[in-house]
C-alpha cells in the first residue's frame, strides 16, 4: 500500500495546495488561536492512545471515552480538538478527578492535515492506538498512521448520505487508507463505511449521544430568561431549526395551525440566525404579525409570533412548549436532533427525512416518543390535534428517558474495543 505510486504522487500534490492555503488560514479568526500548534510537532510527545475529537460533538464523545477508560496499566493518552470549542470542553470535562489515576493525559490541538506536519507529528507521539470520532477522516493522517503500523479505530461512526457520496466518488484513494476497525451507530452507517474502506472490520454499537443527553440539562440562567418572556397560559409551538430550502412548507404549516387553533404562541428558531431577515420578510409578505425575541422584554399576554432572533437559547425553549416540530426533515438535509426536546416532555414531530439520525432507531417512533409524518400538511395536523389535546408532559418525559438508557451501552463497548486492541499490541 505504502509503495503505491498514485498515493506518493497525490500527496506531493496535497501537500503542495496546504502550503498553498496556509497563508489565508493564518489570518482567519477561527483558526488564529494557537494556529502555530497546528503546524508544528515540538509541543507533542509520545502517546500510547491518541483520541482525535474535532469540535464538540466529537469532544463530548471523547469526554465519555476517557471517563469509562479503565486500564490495568499505566497509559499516556493524547486527546486532540480541531476547534477552540472543543478544546475548551476536553479542558473543562477532563479534569484530573474525572478520569482513571492508571491515565497521564495531555489535551491538545490537532495539527493540519498537511503530509509534512503530520508526519512528523507520528513519529513523535508514535501511538500504538489511534480513535477517529464519528466522520474524521483525513487521508495524511490516516496514510502515516498505517505506515507506522498503529491500529487505526473509527468509533461512534457514521457517514451521512451526502459525504457517503464524496467518499464513493473517490474510493480508489480510500481503499488503500482503511482503518483497522470501523464501529458505526447504525447498520446503514455500517453499510456505507464498507463500501468506501473495503478491508476494514465493521461493527454497530448504540451511540454514545444516548448517554449524555439526559444529562446535558439547560442553564438555569437561560431558563429563567425565557420564562419571563413567554405567557403562563398559552401553549407554545416551537418551530425548531428551520433550514433555507424548506421555509416555504413551514410557513404554511404555521398559518395552517394559526388558522385553526389561533390561541397559541407560535415561536420560530430558524438553523442559521442569518436567516432571520428572509424570515421577516416572508412573515411581512403573509400580513402575519410577529415579535422579535430580542424585543420583548415582558411576558407576551396575547397569541401570536415570536421571531427567536437570540443564538443558544432554544435547548431551554423546548421545556416550556407543548408540541415542538424539528424542521430539517420536510427536504433530504439529514434532520436535526429530535431526541433533544423529547426528553423535555413535549410533543415531537419530524417530518420524513432524518439521515442524519438514523442511529436513532425505529423504536422512537414505534413507542410514539417521536411523531413522524409524509409532509408539512401532516405536520400541521398532528400540531393541531396535540394542541387540542394535550398529551402529559411528565408521561412522555419518563417515556423518552426510559428509551435513553434502554440505548446505553455505547462508551463501554468503545473502552473494551480500544483497551483489547492495546493489549494485543503488548
Amino acid at each position: 500500500m505504502t509503495g503505491n505510486a498514485f498515493i506518493l504522487n497525490f500527496f506531493k500534490l496535497y501537500n503542495m495546495l496546504w502550503r498553498l492555503c496556509l497563508p489565508f488560514l493564518k489570518t482567519n479568526t477561527r483558526l488564529k488561536p494557537e494556529f502555530d500548534k497546528r503546524i508544528s510537532c515540538s509541543h507533542h510527545s509520545k502517546a500510547d492512545i491518541w483520541i482525535q475529537a474535532a469540535s464538540a460533538g466529537e469532544a463530548y464523545l471523547a469526554a465519555n471515552i476517557m471517563k469509562k477508560l479503565s486500564p490495568k496499566k499505566k497509559l499516556n493518552v493524547l486527546v486532540t480538538a480541531t476547534t477552540s470549542q472543543g478544546i475548551d470542553i476536553l479542558q473543562a470535562r477532563l479534569t484530573p478527578r474525572a478520569i482513571s489515576k492508571s491515565i497521564d493525559l495531555k489535551i491538545e490541538w490537532f495539527p493540519f492535515d498537511m503530509p509534512d506536519t503530520i508526519k512528523k507529528a507520528i513519529k513523535i507521539i508514535n501511538p500504538g492506538i489511534m480513535v477517529l470520532l464519528e466522520t474524521e477522516i483525513w487521508p495524511a493522517l490516516l496514510y502515516y498512521l498505517k505506515q507506522n503500523q498503529t491500529k487505526i479505530f473509527i468509533i461512534n461512526a457514521r457517514l451521512s448520505k451526502k459525504s457517503y457520496n464524496n467518499f464513493s466518488a473517490t474510493k480508489f484513494l480510500w481503499r488503500s487508507l482503511a482503518p483497522d476497525t470501523i464501529i458505526a451507530t447504525s447498520n446503514q452507517d455500517a453499510l456505507r463505511y464498507e463500501r468506501v474502506f473495503e478491508g476494514s472490520m465493521v461493527d454497530t454499537m448504540p451511540n454514545i449521544k444516548f448517554e449524555s443527553m439526559d444529562m446535558d440539562t439547560p442553564d438555569v440562567d437561560t431558563l429563567d430568561v425565557i420564562k419571563k418572556v413567554l405567557p403562563q397560559t398559552l401553549p407554545l409551538t416551537i418551530i425548531a431549526s428551520i433550514r433555507k430550502t424548506e421555509e416555504k412548507q413551514v410557513l404554511h404549516i404555521i398559518q395552517h395551525i394559526l388558522t385553526h387553533f389561533p390561541d397559541q404562541v407560535v415561536a420560530i428558531f430558524p438553523r442559521h440566525m442569518h436567516r432571520i431577515d428572509a424570515w421577516k420578510k416572508r412573515l411581512i409578505s403573509q400580513n402575519l404579525n410577529f415579535h422579535l425575541r430580542s424585543k420583548i422584554n415582558f411576558p407576551l399576554k396575547n397569541p401570536g409570533i415570536i421571531l427567536w432572533d437570540r443564538f443558544g437559547e432554544l435547548k431551554a425553549a423546548y421545556g416550556f412548549a407543548s408540541v415542538v416540530f424539528v424542521g430539517g426533515s420536510l427536504k433530504p438535509l439529514g434532520g436535526q436532533n429530535f431526541i433533544e426536546p423529547a426528553i423535555q416532555g413535549p410533543v415531537i414531530v419530524t417530518g420524513p427525512y432524518f439521515d442524519d439520525f438514523a442511529w436513532a432507531t425505529n423504536d422512537i417512533f414505534k413507542k410514539g416518543i417521536v411523531i413522524k409524518k409524509k409532509n408539512g400538511a401532516e405536520v400541521a395536523q398532528t400540531i393541531i390535534k396535540t394542541l387540542k389535546r394535550p398529551a402529559s408532559k411528565s408521561k412522555r418525559r419518563h417515556l423518552a428517558l426510559e428509551y435513553l438508557k434502554l440505548n446505553h451501552g455505547g462508551t463501554l463497548k468503545a473502552c473494551n474495543e480500544i483497551l483489547k486492541a492495546f493489549d494485543e499490541l503488548l
